[in-house]
């Protein structure tokens, strides 16, 4: 695998212009591995590569996976309107290297958001055709009955869509909650279904994307890389 020099490397990771990263390293403010190195021009291979920079533990990785449990109250954009952004939840390095959520949650919203800076991956994760089930917990205003559960499977019409959406999947969970499945991504789609079946979203929560469940250890407002494991299982049908 082709090795870079450390400070294309620490420019590569969103921690400043190459000559500023080069006086980092030769500040002796940046560790390789554990080992103190003040050598800009030393060379390795990115991904993996366990970095130190002034004190900041860092991952190196050529392309920035993360999942990141939303909490609510963020709005999914660069430049947000009424609430603060997602993206001030994450490191200043990876806002350097302009990570992208992989689609958006409203604001109101909490749960699994998928951020890179991986334009395919994205385009993977959200094209139509892909068909990537997301899978959401919702907590309903009234009771959730059977006759709901099956308007949803069957397909439900939206005011702006010219055919009935169905579900990919959908159950109830409890007397005021439900499982939802989707495979589209469109504007407000699980509170309109759900209102168009004749009940109301107090809250939603996404849970999985594909076979990828969200981190349980993960705190709203925490994130963490994506694991090979989790890559794997974001290509598995899930939801």
């Amino acid at each position: 695998m082709a090795t870079v020099t450390l400070d294309r490397i620490l420019q590569s990771q969103g921690f400043g212009t190459r000559r500023y990263c080069g006086d980092l390293v030769e500040a002796g403010l940046v560790e390789v591995n554990g080992t103190l190195c003040e050598d800009p021009g030393a060379r390795f291979e990115v991904d993996g590569l366990q970095l130190k920079v002034d004190g900041e533990e860092w991952l190196a990785c050529t392309k920035a996976y993360l999942m990141l449990n939303k909490p609510t109250g963020y709005e999914c954009s660069q430049r947000p309107r009424h609430h603060p952004s997602v993206y001030n939840l994450l490191p200043v390095p990876l806002r350097q290297r302009e990570v992208q959520a992989v689609g958006r949650l409203d604001h109101d919203t909490t749960g699994l958001l998928l951020l890179t800076d991986d334009g395919q991956f994205i385009h993977a994760q959200t094209s139509p055709k892909k068909q990537v089930p997301k899978v959401y917990e919702v907590a309903t205003f009234d009771p959730v009955t059977p006759e709901q559960v099956q308007a949803l499977l069957a397909g439900v019409k939206l005011d702006d869509e010219p055919e009935a959406i169905a579900a990919h999947a959908c159950e109830a969970t409890g007397e005021r909650s439900l499982r939802l499945s989707l495979l589209q991504g469109k504007y407000h789609q699980v509170k309109r279904m759900v209102a168009a079946a004749g009940n109301h979203v107090t809250t939603l929560h996404r849970s999985a994307i594909g076979g990828l469940q969200l981190d349980p250890a993960l705190a709203p407002g925490e994130w963490r890389w994506l694991t090979a494991e989790d890559m794997v299982a974001l290509k598995s049908p899930g939801g």
